[in-house]
């Protein structure tokens, strides 16, 4: 049995088959996924996980160089946008409109759903190379 990390065997499945540049996406509870992405839910109540608590997980075994989130983050949920920050210093953001967010879920390896229940607490990861 695995002692640390992501516990998680779905979720550490898909972080440990990606490449470098590969996308792996994260979200709240109501983020529509496109038909096709695998969905991993861990949702288990309002808030149960956390958006944060997820990404906190994730970060422990995935290589990120870029994310992607939604403009709207900025203005209707800037506390959530300066946690994510601080969990990725030095991390490059690219902003675009929502939709193309939304759109955009079609290429990642997953989707990993949380009980997130604040607007626009969602992110696309682009992985990295750790060499």
């Amino acid at each position: 049995m695995k002692k640390t990390g992501i516990l998680n065997s779905e979720v550490a499945s898909v972080v440990a088959g990606m490449g470098h540049m590969d996308w792996l996406s994260i979200g709240d509870a109501g983020m529509p996924v496109p038909m096709g992405t695998k969905k991993i839910d861990l949702c288990v109540d309002k808030e149960l996980p956390s958006f944060m608590d997820v990404l906190k997980n994730v970060l422990k075994e995935m290589k990120v160089q870029k994310i992607y989130l939604a403009d709207e983050i900025k203005d209707q949920n800037p506390e959530q946008l300066e946690n994510i920050k601080k969990a990725l210093p030095d991390v490059e953001i690219e902003f675009m409109p929502h939709a193309d967010l939304k759109k955009n879920l079609a290429k990642t390896h997953a989707f990993i759903r949380t009980g997130e229940m604040t607007p626009y607490s969602n992110i696309i990861l682009e992985s990295g190379v750790t060499f």
